[in-house]
């Protein structure tokens, strides 16, 4: 039998779509004052799988990722995507760059199984977490090997960052195993 309230090893990330390099930078300096200082992060890589942002991002978004150090709790998910959505626009009213959202941030962790990640839009594949924050697994891990899933959106597909989700991967803990 599961033990309720055990939390299976977690480290926590925010991946980062931003209009460009200043804006990338803005939002790493609000993530790291709302969640203390990162333990590192990914290269910036082109968006360019998609023209979905366009019209919020303009037309050469890049993509970043950072992580914080540590056991990170899953039952915090929700409240930090509650957290990076306030950011989100108080970085639009500070950076004034005359775009809808020059910053998207996506809080997801990661575990020895899977990369999830938050969202405030459902979908059938999200799980309601609780004040209209969903959870959806991204990635699953077996055999050595990040997978996508059906609904794994194309740049998280494409293997790209799988570099920086193995990096995270192999600082987590085993969970402990029950005894019988």
């Amino acid at each position: 039998m599961a033990t309720p309230g055990f939390s299976e090893g977690a480290r926590f990330f925010t991946a980062v779509l931003a209009s460009g390099p200043d804006e990338l930078a803005a939002a790493a300096a609000a993530l790291e004052d709302a969640f203390g200082p990162a333990s590192g992060g990914s290269r910036v890589f082109p968006f360019e799988n998609t023209d979905y942002y366009r019209d919020e991002l303009g037309p050469d978004p890049i993509r970043a990722f950072l992580a914080w150090p540590g056991h990170f709790s899953t039952d915090e998910i929700a409240r930090r995507k509650l957290v990076t959505n306030n950011l989100e626009q108080v970085l639009a009213e500070r950076l004034a760059t005359g775009l809808g959202r020059p910053v998207n941030l996506d809080p997801g962790y990661v575990t020895l199984a899977k990369v999830v990640l938050a969202s405030a839009k459902n979908f059938a594949h999200r799980i309601h977490l609780h004040d209209n924050i969903y959870a959806e697994i991204t990635l699953q891990y077996k055999g050595g090997a990040f997978h996508s899933l059906p609904w794994t959106f194309p740049d998280y597909a494409s293997g790209r960052y799988d570099g920086f989700f193995h990096d995270i991967r192999k600082t987590i803990p085993p969970t402990p195993r029950r005894r019988p």
